[in-house]
């Protein structure tokens, strides 16, 4: 099956909630970046977190971005959602190795690591994104991400994200939901969706048995009657272009770009996110230079 995104409301107006499963898209994502199990357990649970919460914003071009900053060996994780929940994402240092917690279980925790941030970056093709930023609680992500909500933007939610890895470093699962209370929920709401999810177990194990989103909301919701609202394919999706990557190197400017041309003669770029590599030659290069010669002769 294809990668899922289900968003549903509780009939008593209550909760809603969404849920992605996203092992093909956290997949694609291992094998551009070539990362090890714990960096791909990491960046696929950030890649899920920002398609739900993408998909939550229904303008044209309209997008999230999803910053983890935890001081951990992993560095930065960065994903990207269209409105549509399609994402990209990165991940600083793809090749760290730790040991399994004693549990036997991938230490995302440690790897992210928990002295920093999570900012979330939401832009609505208005004048200045929105901004918002909260200090991490531990690292494994799924938590923190429900106190940004909390702390933010005063949404009680709770989160369930995960990825199983193979022994061949493959992707067997990835997926999750971001369940939240609507204003008036009552303390029965809250202990139903809490004993829902202590009765559901993990995110993996749910996947594994049936990676259908929808299912996996069920299963956590059990004790609400659901209206399924909205079901859509996602998928890993850059925007990069060499349109794109020649306007980046138009931006470092006429005296740069003259040097690079007689240093090298010659520019490479990889796009970040993916596998697109552009080359450019030196008939290239003197073309874009040419064009800012003729922009700033006119001004």
């Amino acid at each position: 099956m294809s990668d899922q995104l289900v968003r549903a409301i509780s009939r008593d107006g209550a909760v809603k909630a969404v849920a992605v499963s996203t092992r093909g898209l956290t997949e694609r994502a291992r094998q551009i970046h070539k990362t090890l199990p714990v960096a791909t357990a990491a960046l696929g649970r950030t890649l899920a977190a920002a398609s739900m919460m993408g998909n939550a914003l229904k303008g044209d071009g309209a997008s999230v971005t999803l910053q983890i900053k935890g001081g951990g060996p992993l560095g930065t994780l960065l994903a990207v959602s269209d409105n549509e929940g399609n994402v990209r994402g990165t991940v600083d240092n793809p090749a760290v190795d730790l040991p399994l917690r004693p549990d036997g279980k991938l230490d995302v925790g440690a790897a992210v690591g928990s002295e920093g941030t999570l900012t979330v970056i939401r832009d609505l093709n208005m004048k200045e994104p929105y901004v918002g930023s909260v200090g991490l609680l531990g690292g494994e992500i799924a938590e923190d991400l429900a106190a940004y909500f909390v702390e933010s933007e005063q949404i009680p939610t709770a989160c369930g994200l995960g990825v199983l890895v193979d022994r061949d470093q493959s992707v067997l699962a990835a997926g999750g939901y971001l369940i939240q209370l609507l204003p008036g929920a009552s303390e029965d709401t809250i202990s139903k969706v809490e004993g829902g999810i202590l009765a559901a177990g993990s995110v993996t194990s749910l996947l594994q048995e049936n990676d259908d989103p929808e299912a996996l909301l069920y299963r956590v919701l059990s004790d609400f009657d659901l209206e399924i609202l909205e079901r859509s394919d996602i998928e890993y999706r850059c925007y990069c272009s060499r349109e794109r990557m020649e306007r980046a190197l138009l931006s470092i400017g006429r005296e740069e770009l003259r040097a690079l041309i007689d240093e090298k003669g010659e520019a490479e770029l990889t796009c970040r996110f993916c596998d697109n590599v552009q080359h450019f030659n030196r008939q290239d290069l003197e073309a874009m230079l040419a064009s800012l010669e003729k922009k700033e002769e006119k001004i």
